[in-house]
């Protein structure tokens, strides 16, 4: 097991509904007045990542979405330790434009802007916004040259690319970011083409939620392949947090969200990601084996079951970090309070039990 403490970040709220399909009642605003002081209380709370969302159109009921890139940079703005990761589209942006961009803002935050590169799932969306519909792997193979790109643009001078989506000649970007070697690069995705560009070029690689024996078999994936690679790529992991002071409240709260799914809208969205699995050569994607009940939280957030009270969520998240996993991305019914809950309650019982295990080892 690692020795650093496992990680936590959240989702930003920048698109409106929450993070769940369901018509019950969430304490949760997309606006930025909400979301400025969330990010405060998620600093003092001990989370160290928030991640905003990248969406131009409503895939799962999100009407209203905020542009990620300049939302994070507010969120920045209003935080002094909090990093921000913003998520980025390949084919929307274009990578000189995201280095210039990002890196402005790294220099204006004193070094805490992160980006998760997306490679895409919803082709109504592209086809709404202009953008031509790649083949499954080629989405992969044009994000790889993303982040192959940013990475020479922030780390050398008279940088020369030669790739089939983006050629750059003798390009020096000034000033560089001050992060060294670069901002962190997070990417996602559970297809062999995400797995393998995470094993080659990615700092961090965001999976959705799963079980540990699943989440297991995809970080003994990444981690063999990372060395074949000489690379090392770090595992975040997606979750819905339900944390109560009873077992029996935090399981009313689940099955209360789940009764009252939207059932048009997961409906919906299941048949979207559905068919972007099955274009992959392997026929499987981040949602291949997802139910009905899974996909209302439409990362599978309620697989990896930190639903409960703190002391059982704390000993599940000690059991993520026993199979490889560094950080655990969590979404919340009502943000605000259930973030600082999750600070007082369960952060100091995952520190606790993190640390009765090295001593064990040691």
């Amino acid at each position: 097991m690692s020795t650093e403490n496992i990680k936590f970040a959240y989702w930003v709220p920048n698109v409106s509904g929450g993070l769940v399909v369901s018509n019950i009642e969430q304490r949760t605003s997309w606006d930025i007045d909400y979301n400025r002081k969330l990010a405060q209380i998620a600093e003092k709370a001990g989370f160290e990542y928030a991640l905003s969302q990248i969406r131009f159109t409503a895939g799962y009921g999100a009407e209203f979405q905020h542009e990620s890139v300049s939302f994070s940079h507010a969120l920045l703005a209003a935080t002094t330790k909090l990093k921000v990761i913003a998520a980025i589209l390949p084919g929307p942006w274009n990578p000189v434009l995201a280095a210039k961009q990002l890196a402005t803002i790294d220099i204006l935050t004193q070094g805490r802007i992160a980006v998760n590169i997306v490679s895409g799932w919803f082709r109504g969306e592209f086809t709404a916004i202009g953008e031509h519909w790649l083949d499954h792997d080629e989405r992969y193979r044009r994000s790889r040259e993303f982040i192959e790109a940013l990475k020479g643009i922030w780390t050398q001078d008279n940088f020369t690319y030669r790739g089939d989506f983006y050629r750059f000649s003798n390009y020096t970007l000034k000033p560089k970011p001050l992060q060294q070697p670069h901002p962190e690069i997070f990417q996602g995705g559970s297809s062999r083409a995400a797995r393998d560009n995470a094993a080659a070029v990615s700092d961090w690689y965001f999976t959705n939620g799963n079980t540990v024996e699943g989440i297991k078999a995809q970080v003994d994936d990444i981690r063999a392949k990372a060395a074949a690679n000489k690379h090392h790529v770090k595992i975040g992991v997606n979750a819905f947090v339900i944390a109560r002071d009873t077992e029996e409240e935090a399981n009313a709260v689940l099955k209360e969200i789940i009764d009252k799914a939207n059932p048009e809208a997961v409906n919906a969205f299941g048949h979207e990601v559905k068919n972007a699995g099955a274009a992959s050569p392997e026929r499987e994607g981040n949602w291949a084996k997802s139910s009905f009940e899974d996909l209302v939280q439409y990362n599978d957030g309620f697989k990896t079951n930190l639903i409960g009270t703190p002391q059982q969520i704390a000993e599940r998240i000690v059991a993520l970090k026993a199979v490889g996993v560094d950080l655990v991305l969590a979404g919340f019914l009502h943000f605000q309070e259930e973030v600082a809950y999750f600070g007082e309650k369960v952060l100091p019982l995952v520190r606790e039990l993190e640390a009765k295990t090295l001593a064990k080892a040691a």
